[in-house]
């Protein structure tokens, strides 16, 4: 008897380490660098068919097109495709691609002159300006990054605590001091600048933001509200709602994405313990409720599931924060949890299923932007391929890493 019990635990025990070996061996199957290079091949093709004169930013194919939408500066998302360059550059370390991203990064100066107008200078200027600077360390890039950080910080109501996000929406919508969720990734230009030269008050700042956005924005189950609207004289939150998400009360898979994002580089530049503790709390949520095939619906709780848009660039700003916080999270198992739901996501993402490969020259298919406005939905979007491949560059480092250490 006692002999069996012995056999019967180390069958146990050796089934477990073949299970275990056998997950890291597929993971491992997955090489960051060839879809690199796969993001490569598709960014020369829309190179090579960029307008000559007027917008040449591109933000976006929509469904059954194959040509890409182009902006200029002053869009939002102008910022994402001279960041995919500079990430380019770093994943193959080809010039041509620094040559290209400094072209392009040229294309929003004027973005060091405007006046705080909403927090998307953060998305505009740092993916730009702020991965020209890390890649190359040109001090004209370093002094548009604090002269935004500056205009940026002129949005802040000490009264409430947070960036005012979108002043158009004061009159428009009724909204006296409004804060998106979405407002957290910019917080991470306010941190850059706090130890560049921009002085301590715009650490104080982000860290009061971060700090008023995780008691007001999100709810017990911890899911965020897309708008949380303020009044300006008391400070107090008035209500939380939605704006592209499918309800006030429902989880918008890209709001839920970029909390799990801004919370992860909160912490990575603060090292506060409440915002790792709260970057899982985010995470979990989000997780739990994902579908199997990885890439959540464009909102976890439209009713129309399954017959509804996906959001790949959810997914994509998800995996890309994962990486991230599986660095950061102490309890081993369930790091190489969050790590390994990264790599799954990225595995489904870089199937013929997602991949744009000959339908267009973007990366990606299938995200949503904007569903209650009808626009981008199940389109090709430049936030996407963006957060796809800086996804893909940290995952690149992390098995490179391994490699040297074997």
């Amino acid at each position: 008897m006692i002999k069996l019990v012995k056999t019967c635990c180390f069958l146990v025990a050796f089934s477990a380490i073949l299970f275990a070996r056998t997950k890291v061996m597929a993971q491992s199957d997955f090489q960051a660098q060839r879809q690199i290079s796969y993001c490569a091949a598709q960014a020369q093709k829309t190179l090579d068919k960029m307008p000559q004169t007027g917008n040449d930013i591109p933000r976006n194919i929509d469904q059954g097109k194959t040509g890409w939408r182009y902006i200029n500066y002053r869009d939002w998302c102008s910022g994402f495709w001279s960041g995919i360059l500079w990430y380019l550059y770093e994943g193959t370390k080809d010039d041509r691609w620094r040559d290209a991203a400094q072209k392009f990064t040229a294309r929003l100066s004027p973005l060091a002159t405007q006046p705080g107008f909403d927090h998307d200078l953060g998305f505009m200027v740092f993916n730009s300006f702020g991965n020209g600077y890390r890649l190359t360390g040109n001090p004209a890039y370093k002094k548009i990054i604090l002269q935004s950080a500056d205009s940026l910080a002129t949005l802040f109501n000490p009264k409430v605590g947070t960036i005012l996000s979108w002043p158009s929406m004061v009159k428009k919508m009724n909204w006296p001091h409004n804060t998106i969720i979405d407002n957290m990734i910019n917080l991470e230009l306010l941190f850059w600048a706090s130890k560049n030269g921009g002085g301590t008050r715009l650490y104080d700042i982000a860290v009061k933001h971060a700090e008023t956005t995780m008691r007001n924005h999100f709810r017990q189950d911890y899911s965020a509200y897309h708008v949380v609207v303020y009044d300006t004289v008391s400070g107090k939150k008035i209500k939380g709602v939605t704006h592209q998400g499918y309800a006030d009360n429902s989880m918008w898979a890209r709001g839920q994405s970029w909390a799990i994002y801004g919370y992860t580089l909160c912490y990575r530049e603060t090292k506060k313990p409440e915002f790792l503790a709260f970057a899982q709390k985010v995470a979990d949520v989000y997780l739990d409720h994902l579908p199997k095939h990885l890439v959540p619906y464009w909102d976890f709780n439209d009713p129309g599931i399954p017959n509804v848009p996906k959001d790949a660039s959810a997914a994509c700003v998800t995996a890309s924060a994962l990486l991230e916080l599986s660095g950061f999270v102490k309890d081993k198992k369930k790091a190489a949890f969050y790590r390994s739901k990264a790599v799954a996501m990225l595995k489904i993402l870089s199937s013929p299923q997602y991949q744009s490969r000959d339908v267009n020259d973007a990366f990606l298919l299938h995200s949503t932007g904007h569903h209650p406005a009808g626009t981008e939905i199940d389109a090709s979007i430049i936030y996407a391929d963006y957060y796809y491949l800086e996804a893909l560059i940290r995952l690149e480092n992390l098995q490179s890493g391994e490699a040297l250490s074997n």
